[in-house]
């Protein structure tokens, strides 16, 4: 069978995508490395610009990270044990039951499953564990949160990709073939101004998809109301999103 074309909706702007995605909790991966039989290999799939590789390497001697866009590994900040190749998410350049964990931060609703969870099999080691996170629209307050759902759900909504639905249900209708592990809650919490909040919005596939569409920014529909709504753009406010974790190990013997 045919591999699934690759859906490359973030490599047009991945030095946008570089500055502005959040940053995810360390005590996400201090819990993931507790799970693994050992800590000598992690392979973080859809690496993007390497945000979870590198706090990975906090934990395991060796992380291979890989992503199917040329341009986001060259966007992506090397550190110390990462090696990052460019590569789909079903073929990875690992050896088979090689690997102790196995990662996907906030993009494998984009993937053709199986061909993803065959190899995920074969490079886990017995017991390796294999975890899935995402996170959906942000809360700042009441008022700058109505202007953000109005622009997510009236003026970008029907540019959304059909795989975000998964996002929204925090990957509760994901398809997870794994002994699966109930996580503790997790979340992020950053803070932005004003100009942060509009480099974010700008790399969503959403946005995105309404420019090539229309050749006009999306953002500029709501920049009035965003700003009247935030006050002062100099004052930096806190963003809180919700982390759904999906985590389990494998049944390999």
């Amino acid at each position: 069978m045919k591999p699934a074309a690759f859906k490359d909706h973030f490599s047009a702007h991945a030095s946008a995508y570089a500055r502005y995605r959040p940053r995810y909790p360390e005590a996400l991966f201090a819990y993931l490395a507790s799970l693994c039989p050992a800590r000598d290999l992690a392979w973080d799939c859809a690496t993007g610009n390497g945000q979870a590789a590198r706090s990975l390497a906090l934990h395991f001697a060796r992380i291979v990270a890989t992503d199917a866009s040329t341009d986001q590994i060259d966007h992506a900040a090397p550190r110390e044990r990462v090696a990052y190749h460019v590569a789909p998410a079903g073929q990875s350049p690992l050896d088979a039951h090689t690997a102790d964990l196995v990662t996907v931060a906030q993009a494998v609703h984009w993937f053709d499953l199986d061909g993803f969870y065959a190899e995920v099999n074969r490079v886990l080691k017995p017991g390796g564990i294999l975890a899935v996170w995402t996170y959906g629209l942000f809360r700042i307050n009441p008022a700058l949160d109505a202007v953000i759902d109005r622009f997510y759900k009236d003026i970008v909504g029907s540019y959304w990709p059909p795989e975000r639905r998964m996002v929204e249900d925090g990957y509760r209708s994901l398809p997870f073939p794994f002994e699966e592990i109930q996580p503790p809650a997790f979340a992020m919490s950053l803070t932005w101004s004003l100009d942060d909040l509009l480099g974010y919005l700008g790399t969503w596939s959403a946005t995105r998809r309404f420019m090539n569409t229309h050749g006009t920014d999306p953002i500029t529909q709501i920049a009035a109301d965003l700003a009247n709504a935030w006050g002062d753009p100099a004052e930096k406010k806190q963003i809180h999103w919700t982390l759904p974790l999906r985590v389990g190990r494998s049944r390999s013997v």
